[in-house]
């Protein structure tokens, strides 16, 4: 992956929270100098311009949902007051906030979208082993996503991720990545970040839940850094599966297991991809 694609997944991983260029600078494996000037080259933002339209952008969209007061989408923005929000909101949007919480959309603001990350290496992936896996019961956050539009995933596993080993009824310390419901003809499909639990009482505001049923799997692994799992994926589905004789299983499309191997804060490590089999 890019140093540029490291650098914006770990701002879209992390833009709720206080982040540094140096930090930044880390994750892409380049001093702050340098990223500094190759980022405004080849995004055409700033990376302060870039973090401040995406803290923004999501503030609006709490906003125009209604579901917080503005001081308190002020401060969850990292601003330590309503005027000094008010003042970043008017000059980024050029309405306040206010007037986004009263008129409950958003159609009259340019919000800034995540920047895509892509990965145009060649990818030979490595032969699957294949696993028995009980019925599982999932609970987490969910979005719908076109294939040439999944920025926002890592931005969903932020706000996962402050729910993360404190979910009423979670078992272990993984996390799931899970797909469903792929749509050919509009190109979409639903992408849950989630845990194992127990039942589904008592979950956190917003959550959703999925039974998986006991099956086979080919498990995948992705090596390296997160933001090109893509490129993985489209070995799999598009080189490996046509090849295999193998036909696949009716739900999940496919899942994405996160253990200990793998590190969040700077998104490197394995991943485990395990895809349904027909038995």
């Amino acid at each position: 992956m890019s140093a540029i694609g490291r650098a914006i997944w770990y701002i879209e991983s992390h833009f709720a929270k206080d982040i540094t260029l140096e930090q930044i600078a880390d994750a892409a494996g380049l001093s702050r100098y340098h990223l500094s000037r190759v980022f405004g080259l080849a995004t055409g933002h700033s990376i302060s311009a870039y973090i401040r339209g995406r803290r923004l952008s999501w503030a609006a969209l709490l906003l125009a949902n209604g579901n917080s007061t503005i001081l308190g989408v002020a401060l969850d923005a990292g601003y330590g007051s309503h005027e000094a929000f008010t003042r970043a909101f008017r000059d980024q949007f050029g309405v306040t906030p206010e007037s986004i919480r009263k008129q409950r959309h958003l159609g009259n603001i340019e919000l800034m979208e995540p920047i895509r990350m892509d990965d145009t290496r060649n990818l030979k992936i490595e032969p699957p082993r294949f696993e028995e896996s009980p019925a599982l019961l999932l609970a987490g956050l969910e979005e719908t996503y076109t294939y040439n539009r999944t920025e926002g995933i890592p931005s969903l596993w932020q706000r996962f991720n402050t729910h993360f080993g404190h979910i009423p009824g979670q078992r272990g310390n993984v996390a799931y990545g899970v797909c469903t419901h792929a749509d050919a003809e509009a190109g979409s499909f639903r992408y849950m970040a989630a845990v194992e639990v127990a039942d589904a009482e008592a979950l956190p505001k917003g959550f959703s839940t999925l039974r998986l049923p006991k099956q086979r799997y080919a498990v995948f692994l992705h090596r390296g850094h997160i933001s090109a799992i893509s490129t993985t994926a489209h070995e799999i589905f598009g080189t490996w599966f046509p090849q295999s004789g193998l036909e696949h299983g009716e739900m999940p499309d496919l899942i994405e297991r996160y253990d200990d191997r793998f590190d969040p804060d700077s998104g490197m490590g394995l991943v485990e991809m395990w895809v349904p089999i027909k038995q």
